[in-house]
């Protein structure tokens, strides 16, 4: 019994409060202040009425991405993994390695859901959970190190066009201004090749978007479509590189990107994807490469 009256005259939960004491606990006492927070409220709930928002994954009501499905995104994140033995463009024909690649998770689920509808629908507040997930891929695949260049795969003029932004420079410059990747510095230098992909066509004269195109084709539509920028031109000399790009499919876009890199003089160390999917059906697979499955639907169009 001593101890515990001890304990209750020690515990200030226990204590009787002054009845002056948090008297406006939650509330403003500046009428301005109040007045502030209940406009911020009005805005808000009008907000919701004139332009309803719902989750892009479960259609959850008032959030682009609810708290539920933001921590399944995260989970699918928690563990980088190396994804170029299933990108056959990656693979030399004996199954060797011309480019490791670091995934942040799978394309799939609520991570497929979000980076969709970051890309193609418009829901630009997602960049605020995946950018962190491909923050964590690009330290998992660096590590500690300093002084490596990041070097973002630019999209096609078309995408551009159509979206009104690149998705990996804006994630990168998320990342950048949230400086949650100190020691490494975004490089700007890649661009479309002059004459590449002139009113939306490939140097075939075919559409530039990937979908349900295997290895060789993929190959072929990007060779040479990259390029440095002249006024970039010798800033890569000598430095270590990583090439980012969103999504990795047959690995042909990276493979392009890496080769523009080595031919500027940037040594090329790898690349960092924020997801990694399945190779589409019909690729022409290297001997030992994991066998396919479809492409999910709307992968990158870059």
């Amino acid at each position: 019994m001593g101890t515990y009256s001890r304990c209750r005259v020690r515990d200030p939960d226990l204590a009787v409060v002054p009845s002056d004491a948090a008297r406006h606990r939650g509330v403003y006492s500046a009428r301005w202040a109040r007045l502030a927070q209940g406009v911020g409220e009005a805005f808000v709930e009008l907000l919701a009425v004139l332009a309803p928002v719902e989750c892009v994954c479960c259609g959850s009501e008032d959030s682009a991405l609810c708290g539920a499905c933001a921590r399944h995104l995260r989970l699918l994140c928690t563990r980088p993994f190396r994804a170029e033995g299933q990108a056959p463009a990656l693979l030399t024909a004996d199954g060797s390695v011309m480019l490791p690649v670091v995934a942040g998770g799978h394309y799939r689920d609520e991570l497929a859901q979000a980076l969709l509808s970051f890309k193609h629908l418009g829901q630009g507040r997602l960049a605020s959970v995946l950018a962190p997930a491909l923050g964590k891929a690009i330290r998992s695949a660096v590590g500690d190190g300093v002084g490596i260049c990041l070097v973002p795969v630019p999209s096609s003029n078309a995408a551009f066009r159509r979206r009104g932004f690149s998705p990996v420079h804006l994630l990168l410059g998320r990342l950048r201004r949230l400086d949650a990747l100190p020691g490494l510095q975004m490089t700007d230098a890649l661009k479309k090749a002059p004459g590449f992909g002139a009113r939306g066509t490939g140097t075939l004269g075919q559409r530039n978007g990937q979908k349900g195109l295997g290895r060789g084709e993929r190959v072929r539509r990007v060779r040479g479509s990259m390029t440095v920028r002249l006024f970039r031109k010798g800033s890569l000399e000598g430095r270590a590189c990583v090439i980012v790009d969103d999504v990795l499919t047959t690995g042909a876009t990276l493979a392009e990107a890496a080769r523009a890199v080595s031919v500027a003089g940037g040594v090329v160390c790898g690349a960092v994807v924020l997801a990694a999917t399945r190779p589409p059906a019909g690729s022409d697979l290297p001997t030992g490469a994991p066998d396919t499955q479809p492409e999910p639907t709307q992968t990158k169009n870059k």
